[in-house]
């Protein structure tokens, strides 16, 4: 049976952290910023812990 290959898209978006928890980017920040507040921006800036519901999907998608 081959080996089970790392999806490179997710391994861009996700950081895990504490071997049970991942990090990602919030979304709306790619464009469209001139219409946005600076506090939006500022918010949409940070790094969030995914759900835990998502993180068996991710933790697949990264063969950990």
């Amino acid at each position: 049976m081959p080996k089970l290959k790392v999806r490179k898209s997710a391994k861009k978006r996700y950081k895990l952290i504490s071997r049970k928890r991942f990090l990602r980017k919030k979304a709306f920040k790619g464009h469209l910023l001139e219409k946005k507040s600076s506090k939006q921006k500022r918010n949409l800036a940070n790094r969030i812990i995914v759900n835990k519901a998502d993180t068996k999907a991710i933790r697949k998608m990264l063969v950990c």
